[in-house]
């Protein structure tokens, strides 16, 4: 089948080339001539693992191509609108900007019996006012939307091979055409037996937000337990492995630690609370606002968890970040708590040196006034204090005694509980993890014991 896929960020990109890997003939369409040129050359814009030959091997096959001309998109059957809706602004309602610009342009060239497939994460309702306009744009056309599930790190994978797939149509019913057609279109994952929900609009725009606003309330719970646990001087990670034991609960998603970050969680469930409200129904989604103010809380502890071990002082300190991306195996600094802390902590007085395997571009291109550096080893020289922000393979596999011949003093702080405690204890370590009591060599044995 003949796709085309408007938008080739984060979203699209992944989705274009995957399509292709499936078989099908597909375009990429996109404003930013840079990201076009990197893309027909089979380079990524950005860190996702796999992409890249994922790219190499389409475009070798000529089943792949780019271009900033959306005409391109004539002859394809199925259009795949992937575009981006930050966050507006000054206030938490998502700016749709982008999708309606990628709509109205797409529907000039649209064909009948073609379906236009939204992707992108929008405010419940927007499927629904989209296809009316539709309907007077191109009568013979019809929308589904299709909501991402994507993880960055993983997102190749999760789109080869997702775990659902969700339609929202105007009908549900298996005669429905452009069902039938997006069916095809997903047939590999079909065929294995992937589950496939078929429903209204409405729902199927509330899958992806509610999903991420869920994923969020358990970080957040998580991390709510971690300040209690402080005050109280219990283990929050002791917490979450006995709590995470009820099937109920489960152990995914309850990591205490300095919070989530991103361009998904942290602007999904402030433009949920938004539209919430446009709806009247602003009560039934208060819980969230807690559930942002405890993320963001979590930077604020690191950062006097930092003073704290550094004598109360911040002043002239040389403290090495370990991380600036949002999470590993991704260069997206979009709200990364991370560059959060690293930034209130040179606010105060620190004198702070980041690295990121991959981040670091983007990193400064946010935060100029950073230092950074890209060799781990080279960052930390000098350290009086390291922290832990990004639970990067690299870091959470470092030698404590190896650490320790470069550093000035032997304090660290696990902004993630990803480390070993014990082992740098036994290194001569102070290690102060969040949510955890503090660690150094008299009491790691007893807390290895647990």
């Amino acid at each position: 089948m003949r796709i085309s896929v408007i938008g080739c960020g984060y979203l699209g990109a992944v989705h274009a080339a995957a399509m292709a890997k499936l078989g099908h003939d597909v375009v990429g369409i996109d404003v930013d001539e840079n990201k076009v040129r990197q893309l027909q050359n089979s380079e990524a814009p950005f860190f996702e693992p796999g992409l890249p030959e994922l790219l190499h091997e389409a475009q070798a096959a000529g089943s792949l191509t780019f271009s900033t001309d959306i005409s391109h998109v004539e002859g394809s059957q199925v259009h795949f609108i992937c575009v981006g809706t930050p966050q507006a602004k000054g206030e938490y309602a998502a700016d749709l900007s982008y999708v309606e610009d990628a709509f109205f342009k797409l529907a000039k060239y649209l064909n009948p019996a073609d379906v236009v497939v939204g992707k992108s994460t929008v405010p419940v309702g927007t499927a629904g006012r989209l296809a009316e306009s539709l309907r007077s744009l191109a009568p013979e056309a019809e929308l589904i939307w299709n909501p991402e599930f994507l993880r960055e790190g993983h997102a190749v994978n999760d789109t080869l091979q997702p775990d659902r797939l969700v339609y929202g149509a105007v009908t549900s019913d298996e005669e429905n055409e452009a069902v039938a057609r997006l069916d095809e279109v997903y047939a590999d994952a079909l065929l294995r037996s992937v589950p496939r929900i078929v429903t209204d609009y409405a729902t199927a725009e509330l899958v992806k937000v509610s999903a991420n606003s869920f994923l969020a309330t358990k970080i957040s719970f998580i991390n709510a337990m971690a300040e209690v646990c402080e005050v109280a001087g219990a283990d929050v990670k002791v917490l979450a492995d006995a709590i995470g034991l009820d099937e109920r609960i489960g152990r995914k998603f309850l990591n205490a630690g300095v919070g989530f970050g991103g361009g998904c969680l942290p602007k999904d469930i402030r433009g949920f609370m938004a539209r919430a409200g446009q709806l009247g129904a602003d009560e039934a989604l208060t819980f969230l606002r807690e559930v942002d103010n405890i993320n963001m809380r979590r930077r604020s502890r690191l950062v006097e968890l930092a003073r704290e071990v550094l004598g109360g002082s911040l002043i002239g300190k040389r403290i090495t970040m370990l991380g600036a991306s949002f999470k590993p195996d991704s260069d997206d600094v979009r709200d990364s708590p991370a560059l959060s802390v690293a930034a209130q902590l040179q606010l105060q007085g620190a004198a702070v040196t980041v690295t990121d395997p991959f981040a670091i571009n983007n990193a400064r291109k946010r935060f100029p006034e950073l230092h950074y550096l890209e060799s781990t080893q080279e960052a930390l020289e000098g350290a009086e204090l390291v922290v832990l922000v990004t639970e990067w393979a690299e870091y959470v596999n470092l030698d404590p005694v190896t650490v320790a011949t470069k550093t000035a003093a032997r304090i660290i702080i696990d902004g993630r509980n990803v480390l070993d405690s014990a082992s740098w204890c036994d290194a001569g370590w102070k290690y102060r993890g969040m949510g955890r009591p503090a660690l150094d060599g008299r009491n790691s044995q007893m807390m290895a014991s647990l």
